[in-house]
This record gives C-alpha cells, structure tokens and sequence, in this order.
C-alpha cells in the first residue's frame, strides 16, 4: 500500500511563523522529542519519500514505530496550530471563550462566568455567529438558573427566551438561502453556463422562490450577502448582465460595510469579485474590470485574507479573469506572455487548485496561444482538457474543447485526421444530447472546408458560415458558444484575410465605445 502524505502534505503547507511556533510549543513538552527529527527530515523532502526516513532512522527504535510516530507528529502539529491561530478569526477567539465559561462554570464562579459571557455575545452578536450566539444562551439560561437559587431575581427570563427565539429564526433564515444558494450553484458547477431546459426551470424556480423574490426576506447581513449573491446567479443565467453586476456589487457592498463579517466569508468575497469582472467585461467596461482586477490581487494583503486557502483563491480568480479579459479584447500576445507565470503558480500551488481551475487554465491558455497564431500550443493544452478523465465537472468545457479542437486542427492542416475528430465529436456531442444548431453548422462547414483545395472556394465557404452564424447567434441559447471561444470573428477573419486577434480586437474597440456612450 502506497504510504500516506497527509503529514508531508500537513507540514509543507506551514509558514515559517508557523514552523517556528510548532517548535516553541515542542520545547514547553519534557521527554524525548523524536518527532522533532522526524518533522525536520520530512521537511526537507520535496517529495515524500518514506523509504528513506527509515533509511535515515534506520538504527534507532522508534523508526519501528513510524505509523504511530507519524499519527502522533500529526496530532501536535494541529494542536500547536490551534494555539497559533486561536484569536486569529471570530470563531477562534469564541471558542475560546465559551471553553473558558465553560471552565470558570465548573469551578462555581458565576460572577466571572457572566463577564465572559457577554462579552462573548455581543462578539458572536456584531459578527452575525448565530451558532455560538446560540450556545452562549444556553450557557446563559444555566447561569440564570443559579441566580435563581441564590434568590436573584434580577434578569428576565422571558426576555432570554425571546433573544433565543430570534436566534433561531435567523439561524433558520440563513440554512434557507444556504440551501438556494447549492442549488443553483449546482448548475453552474456543472455546466458553467445555463442552457438545457432543465436548468433554466431550476433556475427559474430559484428566482420565484419567496426568500429570493420577496423584498426585506434576509434577517441577517450574512443571509442578505446569500441573497443578493443568488440573484445575481439568476440573473447571470438570464444573461442579464446589468442586473447581475448590480446584483454582485449589492454583495460586495454589504461585505465592504462589513469588515469583521467580510473576514469571515472571504471565498464569497473573492467569487463576488470575479462575477462583478466577469460582468464589466460582458458589458464592454474593460478599464473598470482592471481596476476590479488588481482589487482583487492586493486582497492578500489585507487583514482576514492570509492563508493558502485565500492566495489559491485569488490566484485563479485574478489570473482566469484577466485571460478572459485579454481574450475578449484580442490582446492575446498579451496572454501568452503571461503563461509563463501562470504554468509557474499552477506548479507552486499544484494539490491545492481545484480542479475546475484547472480546467479552466488550460482552456484559457488554449484560447491565448490560439489567438496569437500559435497553434501547436494552444493544441498542447487542449489537449490537456480532452484528456482530463473527470466526468461530471464543467461538461460545457469538454464539449466546446471538442469542437475548438476541429478548428485547432484546421488550422494546423491537419485535414486527413479532420474526418475521424469529426465523426468522434458528432458521437460525443449525440450521447449527451448536447448537438445544438451552431454546433452542427460548424462541424458541417469544417468538413467541407478540410476537403477544399481552392482558396476562393474556401473563402466562400467561411463567408457561408459567417452569415449563417450571424443570424444563429441572434438566439441567446446558440450564442453561448461566444463566451468560449469567437468563432464568429474566426469565420470573418478568414473572409477579409486578417488575424483572428484582428477581427476580435476591432468588435472589442466597437463594444467599448457603445459602452461608453450608455
């Protein structure tokens, strides 16, 4: 059985702060202290290699015991990160404090315990944690019932169970948009985009809901963020774009008013931030989607938004935006130069990216090195999708890498090997019932177009296929292939004899100055 990385996994992703407090805390203990050794040697791995600590260890006899010694090198590494990061969020610094009611309750001193209690309440209170706020009531209650058989009478039950009664209600409150919002963000993990009928009526049902439509429904700035942050979902899938971007800025917003809370929902904070990018960009708005943009790279930076878990966050979503950005506004040379570093941070951040990302990178990538006439390359990570073994996720990539895959391979003048893709895509696109009208027009006109031999004849034929797409693209469920990759400009690229980067950075300019004169 292959060893386990856990603890590698574990001790690689420590900061050198964190290093260093694990063995401060290590140096309070008494006794042998092999696990240090064992720490500093798999430290130094860049790969685990388990063979070798017990080359290393060989001579010694707790190496006999490495399972155990792991398991337990392990344990105190969490402990001493609890101790480490114990008042460095709201929910640390209130578990501490309920844990320490909870100590001066078993000890009988009641008057402290009270002090502690309401601080901790009007903490939990100011930062919307219904979950300790509720627990601190019934801590409350138990102290309440002391009060009572020492004969003071001084508090009012009644308005105690009130107060538990609106933390309830809130608590219910907030599950029920938690529940809207996996719903819906369901279909957009799954195909990224809306389209089937299917997903429209979910979509739709969502958007009906009452808790989603009615006005004043939130009983919380938590539950307000949800929300607004699923009407912009919603609207997303209407291809409302205005309404959406409205929408995600209500969000961020309400997180902005809200430092303490913001601290606590960073993911939404930097999702909201690529929604209201992806937005400006849909809308033509490119110099405000930069300044969202580099926003979005100097969140690190700021207090609540440490960790790795925040930096894989907003290194996808700032790069992903700005290759979507350079991509629609035909700057692909632009993109390319950016692969560099972006294949770097890929690398350095590799098991904590989330897959999606990852696909998404790669198809990005695809589309820049396309762009800029660099076919080979952009076939490299396409070909990194269409092999990816995952079933489920962003099913929208993996049908439209197939048919860019056509394209990709025309261009290279790969026309013999053109029929097999072909009749392999059209079973791909038959099995999952995904063979819309401009899919069919486009692989229809690409096998024409790979057994043309005449210039002119293939002109016509990318003639033929720009006017029908035109009139397609009129109908919003044909024209999502546009957000993939422009087949439209691709087409007329090829019918005035210019780069495709050309053609896309004219319609980007024209969008631009539509937008600025709204």
């Amino acid at each position: 059985m292959k060893p386990s990385t856990e603890l590698f996994d574990l001790i690689k992703s420590l900061s050198k702060s964190e290093k260093r407090f694990f063995k401060l805390h290590s140096a309070l203990q008494s006794g042998p202290k092999n696990y240090l050794r064992i720490f500093d040697a798999i430290d130094k791995q860049k790969a685990y290699d388990e063979e070798g600590l017990k080359k290393l260890f060989a001579k010694e006899t707790f190496i006999k015991h490495l399972p155990s010694e792991k398991n337990h090198l392990y344990k105190l590494i969490l402990k001493a990160l609890r101790a480490y990061h114990a008042e460095s969020s709201v929910s640390g610094i209130l578990k501490q404090e309920i844990k320490n009611i909870e100590i001066l309750y078993q000890k009988a001193l009641y008057t402290e315990c009270n002090k502690l209690l309401h601080r901790a309440k009007r903490i939990a209170k100011e930062n919307e944690r219904f979950y300790y706020w509720f627990e601190l009531l019934n801590w409350e209650k138990m102290l309440l019932e002391e009060a009572y058989e020492s004969g003071e009478f001084t508090k009012d039950l009644d308005a105690l169970i009130e107060e538990e009664r609106d933390v309830i209600e809130k608590l219910r409150n907030l599950a029920a948009y938690h529940i809207l919002y996996s719903k819906i963000n369901y279909v957009f993990r799954s195909g990224g985009y809306v389209r089937t009928d299917e997903e429209h009526a979910m979509v739709e049902e969502i958007s009906e809901h009452p808790l989603i439509k009615g006005k004043n429904t939130a009983l919380s700035k938590r539950a307000a963020t949800i929300c607004y942050y699923t009407q912009g979902f919603c609207q997303w899938a209407k291809r409302d774009w205005a309404t959406s971007l409205e929408k995600f800025k209500r969000v961020k917003q309400i997180l902005d008013d809200q430092p303490a809370i913001r601290g606590d929902l960073t993911k939404r904070y930097i999702r909201t931030l690529q929604y209201i990018i992806n937005g400006e960009i849909e809308l033509g708005d490119l110099g405000q989607a930069r300044e969202h943009i580099k926003h979005l790279r100097s969140l690190p930076s700021d207090p609540g938004f440490s960790g790795m878990n925040t930096e894989v966050q907003v290194f996808a979503a700032s790069y992903l935006s700005e290759l979507r950005l350079l991509d629609r506004s035909g700057e692909h040379e632009k993109a390319v130069a950016m692969a560099p570093e972006i294949v770097a941070g890929m690398e350095r951040l590799a098991g904590h990216l989330h897959k999606e990302h990852e696909l998404e990178f790669e198809w990005c990538l695809a589309c820049a090195h396309f762009g800029a006439g660099q076919m080979n390359k952009a076939l490299f990570w396409l070909n990194k999708v269409l092999n990816d073994p995952e079933p489920a996720l962003r099913q929208d990539i993996f049908t439209y890498a197939r048919l860019f895959n056509l394209v990709v391979h025309y261009e290279l003048g790969n026309y013999d090997l053109l029929g097999y893709i072909v009749r392999s895509t059209q079973r791909f696109l038959g099995k999952r019932q995904r063979a819309h009208e401009v899919e069919n027009l486009i692989i229809e006109q690409i096998k024409k177009l790979a057994r043309a031999n005449d210039p002119a004849t293939k002109r016509d034929l990318f003639r033929s296929l720009y006017e029908q797409l035109a009139v397609l693209l009129k109908d919003p469920g044909e024209s999502l292939v546009l957000k993939y990759f422009d087949v439209l400009s691709w087409a007329e690229s090829h019918v005035l004899g210019l780069p495709y980067s050309e053609v896309v950075r004219r319609k980007a300019l024209a969008e631009q100055r539509a937008s600025g004169s709204r």
